[in-house]
């Protein structure tokens, strides 16, 4: 099986809201990663979980599959998912699949942060 070309970690900018930060390619290959990073974020009192795309190398079609699932687990446990650091390409991605419909899209860090 091929490598994963990702790396992701886990901030606490504020009591109930974590932030993955994403870096590299995410791909059905990063499935591993992304549970264990969601699972690092996942802890009581957390009410949203933000995705930071600013490293984002690449994305395909199974990359968009893991953020489905990462959408059913903080649904399941009645958590926001957000995600800021979107090139154009990748919101018109989240355009197309209506996925920003379910997940908030924020420009920056700063903004994602008001609006969790």
């Amino acid at each position: 099986m091929p490598e994963s070309k990702i790396a992701m970690t886990v901030r606490e900018p504020k009591g109930d809201v974590r932030i993955i930060d994403i870096a590299g390619e995410l791909t059905s290959f990063s499935e591993p990663v992304l549970a264990e990073a969601y699972e690092d974020a996942d802890r009581p009192g957390v009410k949203t979980v933000l995705l930071n795309f600013s490293d984002l190398d690449y994305m395909n079609s199974g990359g968009i599959g893991l953020l489905v699932t990462t959408l059913i687990r903080a649904q399941r446990k009645s958590q926001a998912l957000g995600a800021f650091g979107l090139t154009d390409h990748y919101r018109q991605i989240f355009e197309l699949t209506r996925l920003d419909e379910a997940i908030g899209i924020y420009d920056d860090e700063q903004s994602a942060l008001k609006g969790s």
